[in-house]
């Protein structure tokens, strides 16, 4: 066959291809069967493996797997892609519609006619997709928002994302949910087990596990899904409601809700997120509420953003997952500060698509409140769908005048064997040996959390521990990279990256410092506090109560304890073993009063894209600036990040000024 004409086959059957795919993928009416699509695709296999100068990255046979690529590329978005605040129930709503009246009504817009839609918030992973005359350029994950990663590569195995658009503008991003559906993720975890292989544990996770894999044969075989729910940056497009964008994208092939709904009051919405509630158990794909936007562009344009959310538009929140389980038994683990805390062994149960065996019971007082008893069955929630934990007895167990006995808190410490002891006016019973390796472990852990040592968790510090490696936390500055290369697991590199995080933990704030070393009551606030009193560790060792008690934020008996703390030999022996290894117990910046910013009141709310709280938090106060928890007339500025609710709320109804990020940090370089 001539090549002009072995060409021509090539483009026909793409063509073809691409015409039955949407036949099935979108439409879901296929006008012909599995074998003669298969045999359509082997053909076009055939003839780009006998002339691969054939193969175009927007070819069908590129969709089951191409090379693996050696890395994720990070790639800044052309729009970030914001996130949502959150209401909860109709009163929440509500007030949010109110929020967006006043705030136009100060732009000029006294009664505006909002329009909103209703869509399902899909439980996957947000993508944006960018379209550049008609064809397919690139995938990306949310990431932080401002970054993501290039997932190009995966895009290209999932049916139901169009390679190529009709009548399409010269620039387009569609953004949109990739998920895996329950019957889909049902299927997987048969057939890997079948196969012997580990089942996955959630569709969320194994959608965003599967789209985020190196070779795209591995996605390829695990069946992903898409949702299209926004028109994002646009050249050569006019639209003028989201509405209208929505049909849009139903025009050229790509797969949007059927039950979308355009509703015309704040009743209508209250109504259809309470729907999706209702029938949230018989869907075939898992979603964690209902996402409400104005329908209107110019009002969206209006409105505008504020943190990272746009005002325009919140996520209804369904209410956390409960499930009923048989709870094994009651254990305890002393925190470290001896406290012993309660936690739950439960028959393994499913809760939010997690199997959860362990759960949270807060304290001593909580656990004998709430009446759970070993043997009996209770009410697991999933708070927050993060973090499992036992509410309450089953409903028909309180029924039953055969209970087992209440669990009682242990004579002796679960961990050293020494008796417990109870203090006044204490919720804790505690272990009172300083030097419980239970109690040693915690304070291990919370310091390379606290310090941010990124790879040193939980079973690094418990091999340490057993090797007798680290006793306290200085000792963690005393490792040595050919020391750790010779743990199983690790290589030389591997080894030098944590010996390096280590290092740059020497970096942190005396604030921080103070927080990492376990000084009870002295949290990361407190911390800060103290460093910005005292300047320097010294000076603070050599502090009487009363000297401890003027700090912003601590009262006498918060002072009492703070000093009895810093009293204590091995303490102090901590803090000058530290010092000694480079770290930083003097504070820099400028004393409480001085500085550019001083004099004016910060308050930070929600999640920053790059700026941790605590830095945020570090960079005011460095310049003076005072940093408070809550909102009043006072306050000079609120910094807003994403998920700010109602603090941001409070400050839009008292005037205060509200930054992002790049506010935050215009003002502080303006400071500076």
């Amino acid at each position: 066959m001539p090549p002009s004409e072995i060409e021509a086959r090539a483009r026909e059957l793409r063509e073809q291809i691409d015409y039955h795919s949407r036949r099935y993928y979108e439409h879901d009416d296929p006008e012909i069967g599995d074998d003669e699509y298969d045999a359509l695709l082997n053909e076009l296999r055939a003839l780009e493996a006998a002339h691969p100068e054939l193969v175009t990255p927007q070819s069908p046979t590129q969709r089951v797997g191409g090379e693996p690529v050696s890395d994720l590329v990070k790639v800044r978005h052309l729009q970030r892609m914001l996130s949502l605040a959150n209401a909860h129930n109709r009163e929440e709503l509500l007030a949010w519609v109110q929020r967006m009246r006043n705030y136009l009504a100060r732009e000029g817009i006294a009664e505006p006619r909002f329009r909103f839609v209703a869509e399902p918030k899909i439980d996957g992973l947000a993508i944006s997709l960018i379209y550049r005359d008609g064809v397919l350029e690139r995938g990306t994950t949310r990431g932080n928002g401002e970054i993501g990663e290039d997932v190009t590569h995966n895009i290209r195995t999932i049916g139901q994302i169009p390679e190529r658009l009709d009548q399409a503008p010269a620039l387009v991003e569609v953004r949109g949910e990739v998920y895996m559906s329950l019957p889909d993720f049902a299927g997987l975890n048969e057939r890997r087990a079948a196969a012997g292989l580990s089942t996955f544990m959630n569709p969320r996770n194994s959608a965003a596990g599967t789209i985020r894999q190196l070779d795209p044969r591995l996605a390829a075989e695990r069946p992903l899904s898409f949702w299209a729910y926004q028109v994002g940056v646009t050249e050569g497009l006019e639209l003028h409601s989201h509405w209208d964008a929505l049909q849009w994208l139903a025009e050229r092939g790509f797969p949007i809700h059927p039950d979308v709904k355009v509703l015309d009051s704040e009743t209508e919405v209250i109504a259809q997120c309470e729907a999706w509630e209702e029938r949230r158990g018989s869907l075939e794909f898992e979603i964690d509420g209902v996402v409400v936007k104005l329908d209107d562009y110019e009002l969206q344009r209006r409105l505008g953003v504020v943190g990272r959310e746009p005002r325009w538009a919140i996520a209804w929140k369904f209410p956390p997952t409960t499930a009923v389980t048989r709870l094994r038994a009651v254990h305890w683990n002393p925190g470290k500060f001896g406290d012993l805390h309660p936690y739950a062994e439960l028959e393994p149960v499913q809760v939010g698509g997690v199997t959860i065996k362990l759960a949270t019971l807060h304290n001593e007082e909580d656990l004998e409140r709430k009446d759970i008893r070993p043997g009996e069955e209770v009410i697991v929630l999933r708070a927050g769908d993060v973090i499992p934990q036992v509410v309450s007895p089953a409903p028909h167990v309180a029924e039953r005048g055969d209970r087992p006995d209440p669990p009682k808190v242990p004579a002796a410490c679960p961990v050293c064997g020494t008796p417990t002891e109870k203090p006044e006016d204490s919720v804790f019973t505690r272990c009172p040996n300083h030097d419980c390796p239970g109690r040693r472990w915690q304070l291990l852990t919370s310091f390379a959390a606290v310090m941010d040592i990124d790879g040193l968790g939980e079973k690094l510090v418990t091999k340490f521990m057993e090797l007798d490696w680290v006793r306290t936390a200085a000792d963690f500055y005393r490792l040595e990279t050919d020391q750790v290369a010779s743990l199983e697991g690790f290589g030389e590199k591997s080894a030098a990256k944590l010996i390096a995080a280590i290092e740059a933990s020497k970096r942190q704030p005396f604030g921080r410092v103070l927080f990492a070393v376990g000084i009870e009551e002295v949290g990361n606030v407190t911390g800060t506090a103290l460093a910005q009193q005292f300047r320097t560790v010294d000076a603070l060792l050599a502090a009487p109560v009363e000297a401890i008690d003027e700090t912003p934020g601590v009262g006498p008996k918060m002072a009492a304890k703070i000093h009895r703390q810093l009293a204590d030999p091995a303490m102090r022996s901590l803090l000058d073993d530290l010092r000694s290894l480079g770290l930083a117990l003097e504070e820099e910046g400028p004393a409480p009063g001085e500085g550019a910013l001083s004099g004016q009141t910060f308050v930070l709310t929600g999640t920053l894209p790059t700026l941790t709280r605590e830095e945020a938090t570090a960079m005011l106060q460095a310049q003076g600036a005072k940093v408070t928890g809550s909102v009043s007339k006072k306050t000079s500025y609120v910094v807003a990040g994403d998920s700010a609710g109602s603090k941001l709320a409070k400050a839009e109804s008292l005037g205060v000024p509200v930054l992002d990020e790049d506010g935050l940090r215009a003002l502080l370089d303006g400071a500076d």
